[in-house]
């Protein structure tokens, strides 16, 4: 309790942001669908087929995975809130519609015919008889909903959507506990005060909280305007990275050496933001601007043509950088010192049972032993794949699990074998064993800022300023970062911060 109450302390300012972040992306997906679901309901209650139609739809889109509807979603709306709410009103539309459909066509057939013998208008009959007598049923969606819609938006951290899943992948990434636990307890209680003011709700008169809906829709509409309007209006860059900690690492020295060098520039950081796809798809898009990509997943992954890396650093970083500008117009800076290969990773004891030192010892026994994988490793042709091909591997059992969690998994004898980088903290933490890539499979990986060239152009500054680390940072600096963002749970900010200035960056 006490290391919870210390976090936040240190961090008040941050989870007020992203607790206020969100509320408004789950209040603004709950408005939208209670617009989409109450009127579609209404409108079918005299079509029956159709609005059965409509439930199975609904029912289907249930079942689809939240990650799968984010991705689909990326390549049209681009990356951020916006792909994050429509997913979150996908979900939402199910139970309120279902609901509400269903308390408008149980009513008691009596009391419609009463209505009907009176001679009232249809209008009169929807809003003095229908809604309210469904107004449990709806509201009891609306809960329902709610809940769920507060759950799901933690997913929107994956894409830069921010709110209180950034904590939670934060805990996951870099093992730190407490963070985890204080993104889903207020992720819980947020769910909870929901679900209160809801039951507060329904004892109100549907006309006088028809009223009061409306303004607060008018008056958060007001604020968000006024608030875009009287704000600075300040050139921003947004800078985001991948799952760990040194991709949050390399992007909070972007931001440094840009804001200290330009004052009219805002950098907006999204850290943890998800794998390759996501990453690359956000700056075709536009909603990001720069992120750091290694040379080995570009030539792998991102650009078409031959998948063979060459393993002199300098030959793989010019290939890259040439089918970059080619294929998508894109700039790719000059790299870092540091190599963050591939490895594979066992613990001592099981290399020792094994007599395991090479990848190739390794496939001699590999049908015995167990593994798991980062999901970009399990499914890229430089990953799982590809050493199935070239060494023959052939494990009894391989699943995905997230960066982190495979390492934990590793060191509780969960799993034998699992992928890592050169640079991992863990591989020292938990003392495993790196088995030499014998046939020199892996290709070379180093860290380069990626950018469209449009954007390379109209910004010299930025480039400028980011190309002040092309040649440097050795694996021991990436290593010692590492370390203290994942296993000492410092924050990445101040880590980065700390080298720019040990090694005068920021003079």
């Amino acid at each position: 309790m006490s290391q919870l109450i210390s976090y936040v302390n240190k961090n008040h300012s941050d989870l007020l942001q992203a607790l206020w972040q969100h509320i408004s992306i789950s209040l603004i997906a709950m408005l939208i669908t209670i617009l989409i679901a109450i009127p579609l309901a209404i409108a079918l209650i005299n079509h029956r087929r159709i609005g059965e139609l409509f439930l199975q739809i609904t029912g289907v889109i249930q079942t689809i995975p939240s990650l799968a509807v984010l991705g689909i979603l990326i390549p049209f709306v681009g990356i951020g809130t916006v792909p994050a709410i429509i997913a979150l009103v996908l979900y939402a539309i199910m139970p309120v519609f279902q609901n509400t459909y269903a308390g408008l066509t149980n009513i008691d057939p009596v009391l419609i015919e009463a209505a009907d013998a009176l001679g009232v208008t249809p209008q009169f009959k929807l809003f003095k008889v229908e809604l309210p007598l469904a107004m449990p049923m709806i509201l009891s969606g609306i809960r329902i909903a709610t809940v769920m819609v507060i759950g799901t938006a933690t997913l929107a951290a994956l894409i830069g959507g921010g709110g209180l899943g950034t904590y939670i992948l934060l805990g996951i990434q870099t093992n730190n506990n407490t963070a985890l636990l204080v993104g889903a307890i207020l992720s819980a209680i947020l769910a909870l005060l929901a679900n209160w003011l809801i039951a507060l709700l329904s004892k109100v008169p549907l006309k006088r909280l028809g009223i009061w809906t409306l303004i607060l829709v008018i008056i958060g509409l007001g604020g968000t305007i006024s608030h875009q309007l009287l704000k600075p209006q300040a050139q921003t860059v947004t800078i985001a990275g991948k799952l760990g900690g040194e991709p949050e690492v390399l992007i909070n020295m972007y931001k440094d050496l840009i804001e200290r060098n330009d004052s009219k520039v805002k950098v907006t950081l999204k850290p943890n933001f998800g794998g390759t796809s996501f990453l690359f798809k956000g700056l075709q898009s536009g909603k990001i601007d720069v992120y750091p990509e290694f040379t080995g997943t570009v030539l792998q992954t991102l650009v078409k043509g031959s998948k063979i890396v060459n393993h002199d650093p300098e030959i793989a970083y010019e290939n890259a950088r040439d089918d970059l500008k080619q294929q998508f117009n894109m700039t790719y800076l000059k790299p870092m010192a540091y190599q963050n290969n591939y490895a594979v990773t066992v613990r001592r004891d099981t290399a020792a049972r094994y007599h395991l030192r090479t990848i190739s010892d390794l496939a001699r026994v590999s049908n015995q032993l167990s593994g798991a994988f980062d999901p970009d490793f399990y499914q890229e042709s430089n990953g799982y794949p590809g050493l199935r091909k070239a060494y023959g591997l052939n494990l009894k059992s391989a699943k995905t699990m997230e960066p982190s969690l495979r390492y934990e998994a590793l060191a509780d004898k969960r799993v034998d074998v699992t992928d890592g980088y050169t640079t991992d903290p863990q591989i020292k933490k938990y003392h495993l064993v790196i088995l030499k890539d014998n046939k020199e499979f892996f290709p070379t990986y180093q860290g380069a800022p990626l950018m469209k060239t449009s954007f390379a152009k109209q910004h010299p500054n930025v480039v400028k300023q980011l190309n002040r680390l092309s040649g440097k940072i050795s694996i021991a600096d990436m290593q010692n970062m590492n370390y203290q963002v994942t296993v000492k749970h410092r924050k990445a900010s101040v880590v980065a911060r700390e080298y720019l200035q040990k090694h005068h960056y920021l003079n």
